[in-house]
């Protein structure tokens, strides 16, 4: 268990959630989530099987998508028969409930069949989202169902427990084995989660109901409805990070949605009613992304150039088949006497900020890492063993490769939704990329006119600017700068406030809540 201090910055607004997971102060993941999305990793659909492709041994699922769903045999799953006939029964009104207790499970489909054997065109099929849309692709789906819950995921038609590898004392996977045995429903299989380690059965039973209450949901939804449609929906990012990431080292959680903030405080209610307390709402009128410092790591994190303490730099490359990144030593081998000591410690402060960056912006697929040469096989030994280390901390699936004669690491990381990308440069709101900027004192006019607008349709109530800091910097500049102008003017006092997010000739003017006025 990682002993960094974590906290959880989350803004809400204009049909979208912004999520950043900070760790030590430092930004680790980012998530944008938009609110209306409808294909998150989870998310169980009926759907309808639109037409099967011999050569992929594969069909396209109709799931409501602008684009049909990829589902391959080998994601069909042992007891997809099972299933169809499960959800035969369902909607003929057969079966009138979800409970898999006295359900007559199929025998296993061929491993080496085809799909054209066990589902025909036209037919519905209950399937779970396994990678959202990426690019030109619909998403990629499974019937393999699983609904995760916090200590355990309820697998139906199973029969097997699994207990995760990162509990490695045999006593307590034995313990945790006997537990869920005894309660696990029948004709269901449960993996065990890391975090189920040392939680007594109670803890654990409510999680396995709870996650029967939901399969049970998605049993109703789907016998009442036609496809397409969606039967039952994986619980929100937001939630998704609690679920997965909550652990005493939590310091605290802040939103600035006082719905969202109700949300997190009886979500957590669920799973950790002793974390309640760390939840806090953000009243500051100052954007919450802002007051933490986190609109100027993304700034300098989400760049080509990503640079580190020492002065080293990351040159960090995006193609169709792969990611790369350049690891460069910038000034620091200056200071070093010896070049293979420059070049180790060099790279492992590259690794670490590698791992960050894989996790920041969500790189899935081939990541290629061009480390710094080093003649040491020890030296590589050492490279590779905290690149494994830092790389720990990544949810996804992932595996790394050893370093090469050249100083190349591969990854390969599982890429289940798109990456986070952010422009960091700039095109200029004025020329738009001509090179030919108005004159500066422009904006201020610009600024003074739509005042003496505002004012005129906000006779009451605190009225504040926001601006780039050079711009709030300007205009805040002396005791006769432009608010003592306005203040005379209008008779009142009009805070600017610097805004890391704006750009160079951007501005917003912002109400008491801090929301911005629109005109």
């Amino acid at each position: 268990m990682s002993d960094k201090s974590k906290e959880l910055i989350i803004r809400s607004g204009d049909g979208e959630v912004n999520i950043a997971l900070l760790e030590d102060k430092g930004l680790v993941e980012y998530h944008n989530e938009k609110l209306d999305k409808g294909f998150n990793v989870g998310d169980l659909f009926l759907g309808r099987i639109k037409r099967i492709v011999p050569g992929l041994n594969a069909a396209f699922v109709d799931v409501g998508y602008e684009k049909d769903a990829f589902l391959h045999y080998h994601d069909l799953g042992a007891q997809a028969s099972s299933l169809q006939k499960y959800i035969s029964e369902g909607i003929t009104g057969k079966r009138k409930n979800g409970d898999l207790t006295g359900f007559t499970l199929e025998a296993d489909i061929d491993k080496n069949g085809k799909m054209d054997q066990v589902v025909k065109p036209n037919r519905y099929m209950l399937v779970q989202i396994a990678k959202e849309p990426i690019s030109t692709k619909g998403p990629r789906l499974t019937c393999e169902i699983s609904i995760a819950g916090r200590f355990v995921v309820l697998v139906p038609f199973g029969d097997k427990i699994s207990v995760s590898q990162k509990i490695k004392k045999r006593e307590e996977r034995d313990r945790l084995r006997r537990l869920i045995s005894s309660i696990k429903p029948k004709n269901c299989g449960v993996i065990v989660r890391t975090v189920a380690e040392g939680q007594k059965v109670a803890e654990l039973d409510a999680d396995l109901r709870n996650l029967t209450q939901r399969w049970e949901e998605a049993f109703q939804n789907f016998t009442s409805t036609k496809p397409p449609k969606k039967v039952l929906s994986e619980i929100d990012r937001t939630n998704v990070l609690l679920r997965d990431l909550l652990s005493p080292s939590f310091n605290q959680i802040v939103t600035d949605d006082n719905v969202l903030h109700n949300d997190i405080c009886n979500y957590l209610k669920t799973i950790s009613p002793e974390s309640e307390k760390i939840v806090k709402l953000h009243k500051a009128k100052t954007d919450i992304m802002e007051h933490f410092g986190i609109e100027k790591q993304i700034k300098s994190l989400f760049g080509k150039h990503v640079t580190m303490k020492t002065g080293a730099y990351l040159v960090i490359e995006h193609t169709e088949a792969m990611h790369v990144i350049d690891v460069n030593s910038g000034n620091t081998a200056k200071g070093e006497a010896n070049q293979e000591n420059s070049a180790i410690k060099v790279n492992i402060e590259a690794a670490e900020e590698v791992a960050r960056q894989l996790r920041l912006r969500d790189m899935g697929g081939l990541v290629v890492i061009d480390f710094i040469d080093m003649r040491s096989s020890e030296n590589r030994k050492v490279l590779l063993n905290k690149l494994r280390e830092f790389m720990n901390a990544d949810r996804a699936k992932h595996q790394v490769l050893p370093v090469s004669r050249f100083g190349l690491v591969e990854i390969t990381r599982q890429r289940v939704r798109p990456e986070m990308a952010i422009k960091t440069a700039e095109v200029c709101p004025t020329c738009h990329g001509t090179g030919e900027v108005q004159a500066a004192i422009t904006i201020i006019d610009e600024i003074e006119t739509n005042l003496k607008s505002l004012f005129e349709d906000h006779k009451d109530g605190v009225i504040t600017l926001a601006a780039h800091p050079f711009v709030a910097a300007y205009l805040k500049k002396n005791m006769f700068g432009y608010q003592r102008k306005w203040f005379k003017s209008y008779k009142r006092w009009i805070p600017v406030e610097a805004k890391n997010a704006l750009t160079m000739l951007d501005y917003e003017f912002l109400d008491k809540e801090g929301k911005e006025i629109l005109f």
